[in-house]
């Protein structure tokens, strides 16, 4: 390949090597220049143009790339079709993805012009998501490079290693103390580590925290068909002769390895019963960030072989106290569609503090405030509930001709819990979450909502509470895991409690006063230049 400046008239048949703007000549970095193009430029005053020259043996880079990323692409890989010298490869199934380092480090190593980049070995990935590239640096390289690196990488380097294990037993130990509520949540923890996968909970026992009953569960659960084993106990494993490595080996099990170099999920137990593999969790594992139990989890449900030397290589990059990532395989930020998030607007109370006239019909800058509220919640939200109680017909006409869906609440008397029911309840199912918001807040506009639902990470960032100089406020986005929650909740002091509850679910986004600023009192509405309707 020649590269280099030559007059503008000589360079007719070349390539540009860069893109030149000169008058309302435009020539592209990458075209092919023809005799009208040269004149265009000549006419504009250019006298030379850097351009590229293809000699015989040479592969154009979109040629040579894609012949390499399909040397590269091993099953379950799809190779996209090349542009401006690069090929990408996309997994065409859920899974584990499987990087023979060796073939990569061997293509990367031929000539400085070719490259080869993939997404961390064992990483789980969907189908579509982009899991390397090769992008060949100049516009062509020699064939018998290109030769080379596909004689030095091998077929196949590059694999997706489909989940195979659907079918996941759990045995869940007892003790005094341990309330049944954090049993139910690790278990809804692992229903959302495993749903990405196809994999779910098949079979689930609770048992005391003894070895003769861990025995016993491991037991029945692979007698009932479960592939994989998972033991959550009461008490976290502190030796190869505690409760839940003694429980496995009375089944009749193995311990393969006790512990691992990454923190958290030091005390993970690697075992196996009758060929299938068994986990004792470590304590981390019941909450949703990440940590040494996903990496080992999703390559027993890929069918991989995790063996003492694959975990005990774990240690450098296993300090993950910081980060901040989910686990789980999910398409790319740029590539999954977004959550679709509703919302429920309070709207159902009777104003009592005010005196007599309802605070959400004052006029505030001209509106009605409660239609400031629903008109932020529209511009972030489908759909949006409006719960009506007090006054309901008069709130529908404060809010003609806005897209919303009203229901009434009968029992609005009986405090903020029962709209919230309600509300909550009139959600469709596809909704991925909801806002709760209270009717009286002025200072909601469209601009915190966005960014509290830029926050917003189903199954990890599952509460997103907004936050005024730190202190927590309203309105709050919740997953819908959390729906069933919200409709046992009780008396007039909303679900501050299930915030305290979930805190390793809990995402903060600092709004300033907005959070906390509503208008419960006439004096707080008329400094906040709200006009109270008396009639």
């Amino acid at each position: 390949m020649r590269f280099g400046p030559v007059p503008v008239a000589e360079a007719v048949g070349a390539l540009a090597a860069h893109t030149v703007r000169a008058g309302d000549a435009v020539l592209k970095k990458g075209s092919r220049i023809g005799p009208e193009e040269a004149a265009r430029l000549a006419a504009a005053g250019v006298a030379e143009v850097t351009v590229v020259r293809l000699e015989p043996g040479d592969l154009g880079e979109d040629e040579a790339a894609e012949r390499l990323a399909r040397r590269l692409a091993g099953g379950e890989v799809r190779v996209e079709r090349p542009f401006t010298g690069r090929s990408n490869l996309f997994a065409t199934r859920a899974g584990v993805l499987v990087v023979d380092r060796s073939a990569v480090d061997a293509l990367n190593g031929v000539d400085e012009a070719i490259t080869a980049a993939t997404l961390p070995a064992y990483k789980p990935v969907v189908a579509g998501e982009m899991i390397g590239t090769v992008k060949i640096i100049p516009y062509a390289v020699p064939e018998a490079l290109v030769a080379a690196a596909e004689t030095a990488a091998g077929p196949g380097g590059l694999a997706v290693a489909p989940y195979r294990l659907a079918r996941v037993g759990v045995v869940s130990t007892l003790a005094p103390g341990l309330k049944p509520s954090v049993v139910e949540k690790t278990l809804q923890v692992l229903r959302d580590r495993l749903a990405p996968t196809g994999a779910a909970i098949t079979a689930e026992l609770r048992v005391p925290h003894e070895a003769e009953a861990v025995a016993e569960g491991l037991a029945r659960l692979r007698e009932q068909g479960c592939e994989l084993l998972v033991v959550f106990g009461a008490s976290a494993i502190a030796d190869r002769r505690d409760v839940i490595p003694a429980g496995l080996e009375a089944a009749g099990g193995l311990i393969r390895h006790f512990g691992m170099p990454v923190d958290p999920g030091n005390l993970l137990l690697l075992g196996a019963l009758d060929r299938a593999p068994v986990l004792g969790a470590p304590g981390c594992a019941r909450s949703p960030k990440e940590n040494g139990f996903d990496w080992v989890l999703h390559r027993l449900l890929a069918g991989l072989e995790v063996t003492r030397a694959d975990i005990v290589g774990l240690g450098v990059g296993g300090l993950l106290m910081e980060i901040v990532s989910r686990p789980q395989p999910r398409t790319p930020a740029e590539t999954r569609a977004p959550s679709r998030i509703g919302a429920v607007v309070l709207a159902a109370g009777q104003s009592r503090r005010m005196g007599g006239p309802n605070k959400l019909l004052a006029r505030l800058d001209g509106r009605p405030l409660v239609r400031g509220v629903v008109e932020a919640a529209l511009a972030v939200a489908r759909p949006v509930v409006v719960v009506t109680g007090h006054q309901a017909e008069a709130l529908r006409g404060a809010l003609s001709g806005l897209d919303v869906r009203f229901v009434h609440n009968p029992d609005y008397a009986d405090g903020l819990s029962t709209s919230l029911k309600v509300g909550i309840a009139a959600l469709p199912p596809d909704v991925d979450g909801a806002f709760v918001c209270l009717g009286d807040m002025p200072g909601i506009t469209a601009e915190p909502l966005k960014r509290i639902a830029a926050a917003f990470e189903p199954g990890r960032a599952s509460i997103v509470v907004p936050t005024s100089a730190g202190k927590r406020g309203n309105p709050v986005l919740w997953d819908r895991q959390h729906f069933p929650a919200l409709l046992t909740v009780t008396g007039d002091v909303g679900a501050r409690h299930l915030i305290g509850e979930n805190a390793d679910s809990v995402a903060e986004v600092e709004i300033g006063p907005a959070a906390a600023l509503d208008l419960d009192t006439p004096e707080a509405m008329r400094e906040a230049g709200g006009v109270l309707e008396t009639a």
